[in-house]
């Protein structure tokens, strides 16, 4: 029992109850995917032991994306990971969700992670149209993990239909992840608020975490003393990692894990779009401040 909440083992559904890091997409100076920096971050990922690494979710800048650039990235990336890879699909059309997904298929990925289309408001009929044509267009694998903004009521329906592997919540209330788990069934439920990492893994529940990018070792270490049991070891934790949530909250997803990631060594691009001059200050201070906090956040991981 850890803070009222009782530490669950749960059976894996194809490896998603676990901590997956929501990864950058690293990119060259005239937006073009740097791949030896994608190699780089997969190698620092997989060192770190995450439970899998997400590729194309908010935090990978996917909409600024095409096809093929994606279909290549999640090739090599499943290729050179030593932990599973999961592949986002979403785009603004079904066919090209379609086509993503069978190159994530053809690649090997452990699951694709589809939100509903881009860019417009669909009724929830329409939504419930979407998945349905999608997963039965796709046919055989891979497991199909439900994204994005769903309405409750719908997602609960298309768990229900037994076509869809997996639900990410990143609404950032507990009692919604509570509700899910409770029409879930035996599909699998993904916290994608780092703020609830803790309630969501002692609910035996997995996690997308683009934190987990950005310090992907203090979050494993979290991780174990959740599994553990350890709740000195949680608090400790616990209270460096919002430490950097409370910075990396100040800025527009992917800006802060970026800024995080390439202070760590690793090239990451520019900037997907330029800041304000007071935010981008504010970022200078997060960067100096970010490499004064990892070296003693390394030390503590390391000994949890």
């Amino acid at each position: 029992m850890i803070d009222g909440l009782q530490v669950k083992v749960l059976p894996t559904i194809n490896g998603l109850e676990a901590v997956h890091a929501a990864a950058i997409t690293p990119r060259g100076k005239n937006g073009d995917i740097d791949f030896g920096a994608v190699f780089d971050l997969i190698d620092y990922l997989s060192a770190a032991r995450v439970g899998g690494i997400a590729l194309f979710t908010a935090c990978g800048e996917y909409p600024a994306l095409d096809v093929n650039e994606r279909a290549r990235v999640t090739y090599l990336a499943v290729k050179r990971s030593r932990v599973p890879v999961l592949a986002g699909v979403g785009s603004a059309t079904l066919d090209h969700s379609l086509e993503l997904a069978r190159e994530a298929r053809a690649a090997g990925v452990a699951a694709v992670l589809l939100p509903p289309p881009l860019y417009y408001r669909y009724d929830e009929e329409d939504i419930v149209e979407f998945y349905t044509q999608f997963a039965a267009q796709l046919g055989s694998g891979p497991a199909i993990v439900l994204t994005g903004e769903i309405a409750p009521e719908t997602a609960c329906r298309l768990l229900e239909s037994g076509r869809f592997a997996g639900i990410e919540d990143g609404c950032g209330e507990a009692d919604s992840l509570d509700r899910l788990s409770s029409c879930a069934g035996d599909r699998a439920i993904l916290c994608g608020d780092d703020r609830l990492l803790v309630h969501a893994r002692c609910a035996g529940l997995g996690v997308l975490s683009a934190a987990a990018c950005a310090a992907p070792e203090l979050t494993m270490a979290l991780d174990a003393a959740i599994q553990a049991g350890d709740s000195a070891g949680i608090a400790k934790l616990e209270a460096m990692r919002h430490e950097l949530l409370a910075w990396l909250e100040r800025f527009p997803l992917p800006v802060g894990v970026k800024t995080a990631v390439a202070a760590r060594g690793i090239q990451t691009g520019p900037l997907p779009v330029p800041l304000a001059p007071a935010r981008a200050k504010c970022l200078e201070q997060f960067r100096d401040w970010f490499k004064g906090w990892l070296p003693s956040t390394k030390k503590l991981a390391s000994h949890a």
